[in-house]
């Protein structure tokens, strides 16, 4: 251990938006459960490259006793070594607001009414300014392939999230909505499954997110049919 300057994240003014983790060089930050965390002293050369780039001013450089920065370990880091359980920051999860078009009709075609990222669940971060107050879209990874005006029935509006109850590891799901409903005040939850008797999964997570968070939102279910076609509205 020295005495040296290294980066210190204040956790509660991180939003986990990740851009300090698309500059920091070494690799030493990473985005865990929704907050940017130093992942070893060791990888962290106390330069501050990641500063500037941090909107909520999270992160400063201290002086502290820590290990001594490692080129080395650096270098085997940035390598990945896949027997090593790290659970790198993938930068599809940074969040982001998405501006939508005032036009739903432009050049004879449907505008996209995405208004967030990342869509996935499993990659969605719970504090995303966009999620207070939303009214959220929980679709089937099939749905909009399968029904041709998803952006303007469904997603226009909302806060859109796919999943698959068949693909996806649904305890983790449950806990990933869990918490996005602990945090958030949502309004309401639209899903959007397919006629598939796995896609009814869908809300069975919702059901034990609600349950585990404690939270009283209601519930709508759109069932379409692999024709393309909506079979059920309720």
């Amino acid at each position: 251990m020295v005495t040296r300057k290294i980066i210190d994240i204040d956790e509660a003014l991180c939003n986990g938006c990740g851009q300090c983790v698309i500059e920091c060089a070494e690799g030493a930050i990473e985005v865990r459960e929704g907050k940017a965390k130093v992942i070893s002293d060791s990888f962290c050369d106390g330069l501050g490259a990641c500063l500037g780039k941090c909107p909520r001013g999270a992160l400063r450089i201290t002086e502290r006793q820590a290990e001594a920065f490692d080129v080395k370990a650096v270098e085997a880091h940035l390598a990945h070594d896949p027997d090593k359980d790290i659970e790198l920051a993938c930068p599809s999860s940074f969040s982001r607001s998405i501006p939508v078009p005032k036009a739903e009709i432009e050049g004879g075609r449907q505008t996209p009414q995405l208004s967030n990222w990342p869509v996935q669940l499993r990659l969605a971060l719970p504090n995303a300014p966009y999620f207070k107050g939303a009214h959220l879209l929980l679709a089937a990874d099939c749905s909009a392939f399968a029904y041709a005006n998803m952006h303007g029935d469904f997603i226009k509006g909302r806060i859109a999230l796919i999943a698959c109850p068949k693909l996806d590891e649904v305890q983790a799901s449950v806990e990933k909505l869990a918490e996005i409903l602990s945090l958030d005040d949502i309004d309401a939850i639209t899903v959007v499954r397919m006629e598939v008797p796995c896609c009814s999964g869908l809300n069975m997570i919702v059901k034990k997110a609600l349950e585990r968070s404690g939270k009283q939102v209601r519930v709508s279910t759109v069932t379409i049919g692999i024709d393309g076609s909506i079979l059920k509205n309720d």
